[in-house]
C-alpha cells in the first residue's frame, strides 16, 4: 500500500467525495464494530517470541515483566498482535501514512523548533501506509482498556471513545475543506489549547503539566543521567536500565562497539539538514549507554550519547534507537525504504507538525556482523508525558478528543481529508461502531494478557520487574 496525498491524483473534490462514499459498500461503517477474531488466529504469545529473536536476550525478560503488570500496559506491548487481528479484518482501502500504534500514551507535549509547546504523536517506530481506520482503532481500543484500569463503568468508557473518534471525524471535515498548504502548516499549539479548555481547574491543572513539561529539557536530563568521576563527566549508571558502554564489552569486543557506535553519531548526520549538520559539529561525543526505554521497544538496541559543546555547561543528549520491520510490514507490504531507521524517520517528518532538528537516521554493523538501522533524535527536548490512570472521567474525555484531532492532523498531511471525510459523513454512526469495536477489542485484550500471563506462570517464557 502507498500513501495517496490530497495533492498526488488528478481528480477533483467531486470525485474525491464518491471514491470516499463508494468505500461504504465495500466497507460500512457500522461494520467497524464488530472485532471477530479470525478463525486461524495467530498465538498472541508466539508473536511476541518472534519479536523476541532480534532483540538483546537479557532484557527481554524486563519486557515480559513490564506487559505484565496490567492489561493496560500489555496493550501498550501488544502492538504487532493487534497488527495481526486488524490485518485479517475488511478495511477501507484509503491510504494514510500510520503511526501503526497510536495507542493514547504515544501523544504527548514536547518543543517544536520555533520553542513553542505543541501536542502531537510522539512514537513512530511502526510507521508505515496503510488504511487509516487502523489507527483510530488502536486509539479507540486504548481509550477503552485505560478506562478499565480507572474504573469507568461502560457509558462513561463509550463516551470518552466516542469523543476521540469523533474529534477525528470533525477535524478530518474541516481539513477536506482546506488548502493543501493550510493543512500542512496546521498544528496543535499547547497553550491554544489550554485556552479552549472549559472550566478555570482544568485550565490550571493543564497549564501546571505544561509548565513541567517545559522544565523536562536536556539540562534537566543532564542534570539527571550524568555525573562527575575524576573531573569527566560520564553518564550514571543504573542498571540494568541505563548500562554505560563500559560496564557492557570487555577488552577487544568494547572497543569495537565503541568504534560502532561513535561512527553512527558521526554518520548519522549526513542525514540532517545542511544547517543543523552544521549545528551538531559544533558538539563533540563524551560518553555512551545503553537504555531501555518503554514498554514494547525494551530489547531493541537503544544507546544514549552525551555530546558537549563549548564546556560541560553546554550538553547534548542524543537517542539512538534501533529500527526494526513495522509490525505493518507483514499485513500492508515493505517499506519503499530499505533503511529501516529511515522509515521511521520518513514516516514522523510526514506525519507531525513539527520534529526535532536532530532527528536522522544511520546503519552499523553490530558486533555479530549483522547490519543494524536506527534512528537518532534528541533524547529529551521539553517533555510532557500524559498519565491517564490518574484522569478522571472529564479529562480522559478532554484527552481523547486532543488526540483524536491530533490524530485527523496527522493524516490528513499524507492522506486524501476529502475522501476519508465523505466517507466517515457527519453523523456519528463510525463513532458508535468504534466504541463497540474498542469494548471488544478491549475483551480480547484481556483474554491474551491471561494467556500471556499463563505462560509466564508455567515457564514457557521468564518475566522480571525493573
Amino acid at each position: 500500500m502507498t500513501a495517496t496525498g490530497q495533492g498526488g491524483s488528478d481528480l477533483t473534490v467531486a470525485e474525491r467525495t464518491t471514491r470516499g462514499r463508494a468505500a461504504r459498500s465495500a466497507t460500512p461503517r457500522s461494520g467497524h464494530a464488530r472485532f471477530v477474531p479470525a478463525g486461524q488466529r495467530q498465538d498472541p504469545v508466539g508473536i511476541l517470541e518472534r519479536q523476541a529473536v532480534t532483540r538483546v536476550p537479557e532484557l527481554v525478560p524486563i519486557r515480559y515483566g513490564r506487559m505484565l503488570e496490567s492489561p493496560f500496559r500489555f496493550f501498550r506491548g501488544a502492538a504487532a498482535i493487534m497488527a495481526a487481528d486488524l490485518g485479517q479484518a475488511p478495511h477501507t482501502g484509503i491510504t494514510a501514512q500510520l503511526c501503526g500504534d497510536a495507542h493514547l500514551l504515544n501523544y504527548g507535549l514536547f518543543a517544536s523548533p520555533e520553542r513553542h509547546l505543541v501536542f502531537d504523536i510522539n512514537d513512530f517506530d511502526e510507521t508505515l501506509p496503510g488504511p487509516f481506520e487502523w489507527d483510530i482503532k488502536r486509539l479507540a481500543a486504548s481509550f477503552a482498556v485505560a478506562g478499565r484500569a480507572n474504573g469507568l463503568d461502560d457509558r462513561q468508557r463509550a463516551t470518552v471513545v466516542k469523543k476521540a473518534v469523533r474529534a477525528y471525524r470533525e477535524r478530518m471535515q474541516l481539513f477536506s475543506g482546506m488548502r493543501t498548504l493550510d493543512i500542512w502548516y496546521a498544528q496543535d499549539d499547547a497553550d491554544q489549547l489550554n485556552a479552549m479548555l472549559p472550566d478555570a481547574k482544568t485550565r490550571r491543572r493543564t497549564s501546571r503539566a505544561m509548565a513541567k513539561a517545559r522544565t523536562r529539557d536536556s539540562l534537566q536530563a543532564f542534570d539527571k543521567l550524568t555525573h562527575v568521576v575524576d573531573g569527566v563527566r560520564r553518564i550514571a549508571p543504573d542498571p540494568p536500565l541505563i548500562t554505560p558502554i563500559d560496564d557492557l564489552s570487555p577488552g577487544t569486543e568494547r572497543e569495537e562497539l565503541e568504534q560502532s557506535l561513535r561512527a553512527l553519531i558521526e554518520r548519522y548526520g549526513r542525514s540532517l539538514s545542511t544547517e543543523c549538520r552544521h549545528l551538531l559539529g559544533h558538539f563533540h561525543l563524551v560518553d555512551m549507554a545503553r537504555k531501555v526505554v518503554g514498554v514494547g521497544s525494551v530489547g531493541t538496541r537503544c544507546w544514549i550519547a552525551l555530546m558537549q559543546g563549548r564546556d560541560d555547561g553546554d550538553p547534548l543528549l542524543l537517542q539512538a534507537k534501533e529500527a526494526g520491520e513495522s509490525v505493518l510490514a507483514p499485513h500492508c507490504g515493505p517499506s519503499r525504504y530499505d533503511n529501516q531507521g529511515k522509515r521511521v524517520v520518513a514516516g514522523q517528518r510526514l506525519m507531525q507538525a513539527n520534529s526535532d532538528i536532530f532527528l536522522g537516521w544511520e546503519r552499523v554493523t553490530g558486533l555479530d556482523g549483522r547490519p543494524r538501522d536506527f534512528y537518532v533524535r534528541q533524547l529529551r527536548d521539553w517533555k510532557g508525558t500524559p498519565r491517564p490512570e490518574t484522569m478522571p472521567p472529564g479529562m480522559l474525555r478532554l484527552y481523547a478528543g486532543m488526540c483524536g484531532g491530533s490524530l485527523a492532523r496527522a493524516h490528513a498531511r499524507s492522506a486524501d481529508p476529502v475522501a476519508i471525510a465523505a466517507y466517515l459523513g457527519t453523523g456519528g454512526s463510525f463513532d458508535r461502531a468504534l466504541a463497540e469495536f474498542a469494548e471488544a477489542y478491549a475483551d480480547q485484550n484481556e483474554r491474551d494478557f491471561e494467556v500471556f500471563a499463563e505462560a509466564a506462570r508455567t515457564g514457557r517464557i521468564t518475566a522480571e520487574a525493573a
